[in-house]
């Protein structure tokens, strides 16, 4: 096996090579724990702001903070010898204006060690990427679906359905390609527009719950290994289920301690 230092860690202008090519493996993590298990089998890794639930118990990503992702993408870069470590920003870091968006940008980068960012939004956000990219900053664009915008979508339906939709899903996925997006997830939206996006721009596309025809898929990792049972996308395959046996092992060793034993403590803290 080769050791760190002899690793290729990937690389977003790597990635964006990809299109049409090898599908790219991607999945999230906000801790060094799942990175270092992750990492070997995956090219990208997403320190998405999806933590607001599956960490901090959160009802919608809106209450993340970009100090709570600047912790979490530290983590996870130091973990990470080979995938791409992408790190998202936070509803209210980026919306404002292309200077907020560089100013949260660069401090995401500098403080974690990860490699771009992504960021929600389409026709909207298109001058804001463009000026990011031009500044050194690569950007993975994220249309459809766009969970921080959850309030003002009405919630978290399937989008694309509709001709008018569909149309302005589009123009999203053309407007953030052309702004030099290296990627584009695309959440949530209905098949056939995803993908005719995929066929559409030069970027690879990521998708979740959108087409098979992506050149990649992201899913959280908690729901993939069922660690997560809160709320199950219907998209979503397991391939654990970790939860049981964690709330098990949890029971079992507080019926140990409350009854007094044990096992293997006097090798730790001495017999008698």
């Amino acid at each position: 096996m080769p050791s760190p230092a002899q690793i290729k860690r990937l690389t977003p202008p790597v990635l964006r090579a990809r299109k049409g090519g090898e599908p790219i493996v991607c999945l999230t993590s906000y801790a060094a724990s799942t990175t270092t298990l992750i990492d070997p089998h995956v090219d990208l890794i997403l320190v998405g702001d999806s933590l607001a639930m599956t960490i901090y118990g959160m009802d919608s990503t809106v209450g993340v903070t970009l100090e709570m992702m600047i912790a979490h993408g530290r983590a996870v870069a130091r973990s990470a010898a080979h995938a791409c470590v992408v790190v998202d920003l936070p509803f209210g870091s980026y919306e404002e204006s292309p200077a907020q968006a560089f100013r949260s940008a660069a401090r995401v980068l500098a403080q974690t060690g990860c490699a771009a960012v992504k960021l929600e939004g389409g026709v909207d956000m298109a001058d804001t990427i463009r000026f990011l990219t031009a500044r050194g900053v690569p950007v993975m664009a994220h249309i459809g679906l766009t969970p921080q915008s959850v309030n003002a979508l009405g919630g978290y339906g399937v989008r694309g359905r509709s001709a008018d939709e569909a149309a302005a899903i589009l123009a999203d996925a053309v407007a953030v390609d052309a702004a030099g997006a290296f990627s584009v997830v695309i959440e949530k939206t209905a098949e056939p527009l995803s993908r005719a996006i995929t066929e559409r721009i030069g970027a690879p596309t990521i998708g979740i719950g959108a087409s098979v025809a992506c050149d990649g898929q992201i899913l959280v990792i908690d729901d993939v290994i069922g660690l997560f049972t809160a709320f199950r996308p219907k998209f979503v395959k397991r391939y654990a289920e970790v939860a049981q046996p964690i709330a098990a092992a949890a029971q079992a060793y507080a019926a140990e301690v409350r009854g007094r034993r044990f096992p293997g403590a006097e090798h730790v803290f001495g017999a008698g």
